[in-house]
């Protein structure tokens, strides 16, 4: 889980949450606003665990937005481990930064975001792009919803 910053045409500043399954490489969640508080960032958390069920543990930097009581509760609460990574190491989270590289060449580099909403388009059609048509080699050159639906009755089991 990481955030991202970008502007709209105007200079509006907009935040981008954006969440990976570090198994899979799927990108869960690439969710812009103005900007994100507290609360904001668990109610997509509660939208991911409706969706995928709950992990065991999320990876996050040290930065600002990650250090509130609220995501703590959340993470007590549903029995997630919060792993913080470790100050100036962006390789303790090198799925995240290698989404967030992909989506900044890709799709907010390219992009001239008319409103929050045309942003909130473009970066969620980016995101299905990512994970259904693209392939990862180290996927076995699957893209990352081939492989996650070949590794769901595995999960299930489990």
């Amino acid at each position: 889980m990481d955030f991202m910053s970008d502007q709209l045409f105007d200079g509006r500043p907009i935040r981008i949450l954006t969440v990976v399954d570090i198994h899979t490489r799927e990108g869960l969640s690439a969710h812009p606003r103005a900007n994100f508080r507290a609360a904001q960032v668990v109610e997509v958390l509660d939208q991911l665990v409706r969706a995928r069920g709950k992990p065991k543990s999320l990876r996050v930097d040290n930065g600002p937005e990650f250090a509130d009581r609220l995501r703590d509760h959340w993470a007590y609460l549903n029995g997630v481990e919060i792993d913080f990574s470790r100050p100036g190491k962006p390789t303790d989270n090198a799925f995240i930064e290698a989404f967030n590289a992909r989506l900044r060449a890709e799709c907010l580099n390219a992009s001239w975001f008319l409103s929050l909403a045309d942003a909130k388009e473009r970066i969620e059609e980016w995101r299905c792009h990512y994970n259904e048509e693209r392939p990862h080699s180290a996927l076995g050159n699957l893209t990352p919803s081939t492989f996650a639906n070949q590794a769901q009755p595995a999960r299930e089991l489990a």
